[in-house]
């Protein structure tokens, strides 16, 4: 089991969970669409550790950023990613009056 860690929390990985399967089950906001590493839509910045993957994505991946569909943990990491609702608010809250 694979320790994840999160800008919000840490966890371990399920024996054959993918890393994108992982974040879901404990409630990240990640978008994806192929679950392939086809589109790199589900692109995540890795802040620390190491992942490999069995066949190259098809999506470009930059230095220090990973495809969670499709990549193997292979040593403890630390990824930039929040859980749902859990993104920074703005200090002031612009107020608005409907008319209905």
């Amino acid at each position: 089991m694979s320790r994840v860690t999160t800008t919000d929390l840490h966890f371990h990985l399920l024996e054959g969970e993918s890393l994108l399967d992982g974040l879901e089950r404990t409630g990240h906001d990640v978008e994806y669409q192929c679950r392939s590493g086809y589109c790199g839509v589900c692109r995540l910045t890795l802040l620390e550790g190491k992942v490999s993957y069995d066949e190259p994505p098809l999506a470009y991946v930059g230095q220090s950023e990973i495809l969670p569909c499709c990549c193997k943990v292979i040593e403890p990491i630390h990824v930039e990613c929040r859980v749902s609702g859990q993104a920074e608010l703005p200090l002031e809250l612009e107020q608005r009056e409907f008319d209905f």
